[in-house]
C-alpha cells in the first residue's frame, strides 16, 4: 500500500515508525515530515492545512490510504476532500470531527446516547453566565467551544477565578470566534487517563490506555502544555474490567449516536477520561491519536497496523478483533526548549548519538530542523523520548537514561514522568 501520513511531529514520526514495519508498506509519505520521518519513508513539503495540496498530491502519487495526525487538517474537512477524490483515509468527516472541535456539540452527543459527563451549562451572554456561575459550588471549569491551541479550558479554583475566565472569553474574546460561545461545567475529581478506540462508522477496537502529564512542572505545577509525557498502561486496579466499562458505555453509544445523525465516525477516538467515585466520566473527545501518547502505546503494539487502519477507514473492521500486546510498560518524556509553554529559542544544536545505543530506546521528532549539517531545535516540544520495559520502572529510568544521554543543554523535562504508577512498589 502507498501511505500518506500526514503531520509533522512526534506523534507523526510514531505512526511512521510503526507503519514503516508492515509487509503490505509499498511507499511511505509523511507531510511535511521531520528529520526523524526522513529515515523512514519521503517527506513532502505541504502543509497540514493545505488540504488542496494534500489531496492533489494524494491523487498524483496514487496514494492508497491517507492517516491524519492532528485535528487541523480534519477540522478544514481533509476526510470530505479526499473522499470527494475517491482517495481512502482513516479520519473523520468534518461533520464527525465536531466530537473535538465543538465541545457543546460533544456534550449534546454525551445527552443523546447517556454518556456520563459532568454537568454543564452554555452560554453567549456574560450576564447569564456570571448568575450561573454565582449559583454553582467551586471549583468549576470554563471552557470555550471550539478549538483554542490547548488554550481554552479554565479550571477555576474559586467563583472569582471563574467569573474572571468566563469574562476574558466572552467580554474579551481571547480565543476569537473559538470562545465567542462558553461552557461552564462542575469540574470532576480523580485519575485522568487517555483512552483509544479505533472506529469504522459502526465498529470500535479498544486501543490502549495512557496516562499523560500535562502540566509543565513537577508535581503537575504550572501552565498546561501540549503534553510532557506519558505512561502506558496506566496503573489500575481493574484494567480490563475499566476497558469494557468505558467501551460499553462511552464509546459504542457515541458510535451509534454519530451514525443515528448521519455523521459516522471513522479514525481514532480518543477519549479524556476523569475516573471519579462513581465511575469514569467523559471529560472531552478528541478525533486523533493522542500526543505523546501515540509514542508511548504504538511500541506495546505487536499488531500490523496497517491492515487495521485500511480497514477502518473502509467501514470493514472486524467487530472481534482484539489488539495483542507486547507485556511490561512503556514510558515518553518530553525533552522542551526551556522556556516552553512560554517564549523559547530556536536554532540551538542537538547531539542524539549518545543516546543511539541504549536498548528498547526510541527518538521521535517533535520539534526539529536541519540546517547547516547539524540537528537543531525548532519547537517548544523538542524530542519524545519513548523506552519500553518489563514494568514501569524499568522504561520510566530507561527513558531518562536517554533524556541525559542526548546533548542539548538548553532542553529540559519533567523528572517525574510516571512516578504516581511507581507507588506501592
Amino acid at each position: 500500500m502507498r501511505v500518506l501520513v500526514v503531520g509533522g511531529g512526534a506523534r507523526e514520526g510514531a505512526l511512521a515508525w510503526k507503519l514503516a514495519q508492515s509487509p503490505a508498506l509499498s511507499a511511505l509519505f509523511i507531510a511535511p515530515g521531520n528529520p526523524g520521518t526522513a529515515a523512514l519513508g519521503s517527506n513532502i513539503a505541504i502543509a497540514v492545512d493545505d488540504i488542496p495540496g494534500l489531496v492533489a498530491f494524494a491523487r498524483d502519487q496514487a496514494i492508497d490510504l491517507v492517516i491524519p495526525g492532528p485535528e487541523a487538517p480534519l477540522a478544514l474537512g481533509l476526510t470530505d476532500a479526499l473522499s470527494a477524490a475517491g482517495i481512502t483515509c482513516f479520519g473523520p468527516s468534518q461533520a464527525a470531527a465536531q466530537l473535538e472541535t465543538s465541545k457543546i456539540f460533544t456534550k449534546e452527543i454525551c445527552a443523546v446516547a447517556q454518556i456520563p459527563t459532568a454537568a454543564w451549562a452554555r452560554f453567549t451572554d456574560l450576564d447569564q453566565a456570571h448568575a450561573y456561575i454565582h449559583a454553582r459550588p467551586a471549583p468549576m471549569v470554563i471552557k470555550a467551544d471550539g478549538l483554542a491551541a490547548g488554550k481554552g479550558v479554565v479550571v477555576a479554583e474559586s467563583i472569582d477565578a471563574a467569573l474572571e475566565a468566563a469574562t476574558a472569553m466572552l467580554a474579551h474574546g481571547i480565543h476569537g470566534a473559538a470562545g465567542a460561545e462558553i461552557l461552564v461545567e462542575d469540574c470532576l475529581t480523580g485519575p485522568e487517563i487517555s483512552f483509544f478506540a479505533l472506529c469504522d462508522g459502526e465498529t470500535a477496537i479498544f486501543a490502549g490506555m495512557a496516562q499523560d502529564h500535562k502540566r509543565v512542572g513537577e508535581g503537575d505545577t504550572g501552565p498546561n502544555t501540549g503534553g510532557m509525557g506519558a505512561i502506558a498502561p496506566p496503573r489500575l486496579h481493574d484494567p480490563d474490567l475499566l476497558s469494557e466499562a468505558v467501551m460499553a458505555r462511552i464509546i459504542r453509544p457515541t458510535l451509534a449516536a454519530m451514525a443515528e445523525r448521519g455523521t459516522p465516525f471513522r479514525g481514532f477516538l480518543f477519549a479524556g477520561l476523569m475516573l471519579t467515585p462513581t465511575g469514569p466520566q467523559l471529560i472531552e473527545f478528541n478525533v486523533r491519536f493522542g500526543d505523546p501518547e501515540c509514542e508511548t502505546l504504538l511500541p506495546l503494539i505487536e499488531d500490523d497496523l496497517l491492515p487495521l487502519l485500511a480497514a477502518g477507514a473502509q467501514g470493514a473492521l472486524d467487530p472481534a478483533t482484539a489488539l495483542s500486546w507486547r507485556a511490561g510498560a512503556a514510558a515518553t518524556v518530553i525533552l522542551a526548549a526551556k522556556g516552553y509553554p512560554g517564549p523559547y529559542a530556536r536554532g540551538m544544536n542537538i547531539d542524539l548519538a549518545p543516546a543511539a545505543t541504549i536498548p528498547d530506546l526510541l527518538i521521535f521528532h517533535a520539534g526539529t530542523m536541519q540546517r547547516d549539517g547539524a540537528l537543531q531545535a525548532n519547537g517548544g516540544r523538542v524530542l519524545a523520548i519513548t523506552a519500553t520495559g518489563p514494568d514501569w520502572r524499568a522504561a520510566i529510568e530507561r527513558a531518562y537514561r536517554g533524556i541525559d544521554a542526548i546533548d542539548f543543554p538548553e532542553g529540559f523535562a519533567r523528572r517525574d514522568i510516571g512516578e504516581r504508577a511507581l507507588i506501592g512498589d
